[in-house]
């Protein structure tokens, strides 16, 4: 007499959870349409306004980020080094070179949950452009690794997971540009690894 509303039930509870759990994995796996490459780095210029796909839209929402404004920046994330290897903990790298023209720009690593990495408080857990050390022409050097290196040093804490970097251009007229594929980006270079 209960086996088919049971039956049926259980087929609902299945669909929906199923329904759930790839609208879940749906809004981790992507921003949204429209993003840009540019060697490691992936910005998706439309994510933060009104032009932005529902896609976009809900990972905005469910995030809970406060994102810029057409005209306020441009954030560009990288979860792999300019040869294509997926950033690890357990590696050392060098992102160098310049950033696109902005008043103000920072880099940060984060999680692959988007989360920022846990650092000792008295290491450097990210960089912007005033106080950052850079070259007579501008450019700049910053060691990214789990142990402390000279100069310019960007600590990943003692993680052996994948990571993100996050480099945030503020105040930029690239944020508007139609040209935004021709910008000259930082190089990320790695270099020795670790077992782990």
């Amino acid at each position: 007499m209960f086996r088919v509303p049971a039956t049926i039930a259980a087929i609902f509870l299945i669909a929906f959870g199923g329904a759930m759990l790839t609208a879940v994995y749906a809004l981790k796996a992507t921003i949204g349409f429209g993003s840009i490459a540019i060697g490691p780095w992936t910005a998706w210029p439309l994510a933060q306004t009104e032009q932005a796909d529902p896609y976009a839209k809900a990972h905005r929402a469910r995030a809970g980020q406060l994102l810029l404004g057409d005209a306020e920046g441009l954030v560009f994330v990288a979860s792999s080094d300019s040869a294509g290897s997926r950033l690890s903990g357990n590696c050392d790298y060098v992102v160098s070179g310049r950033t696109p023209p902005a008043r103000f720009w920072t880099l940060h690593t984060t999680g692959t949950d988007e989360a920022l990495l846990q650092v000792d408080q008295s290491f450097p857990a990210a960089y912007h452009s005033q106080n950052v050390l850079k070259t007579q022409k501008g450019e700049f050097s910053i060691g990214v690794s789990g142990q402390p290196k000279p100069g310019n040093w960007l600590a990943t804490g003692e993680t052996s997971r994948p990571f993100k970097l996050v480099l945030t251009l503020f105040d930029t007229p690239t944020a508007g540009s139609s040209r935004l594929i021709e910008l000259q980006m930082p190089e990320i270079l790695r270099e020795e690894c670790r077992d782990g």
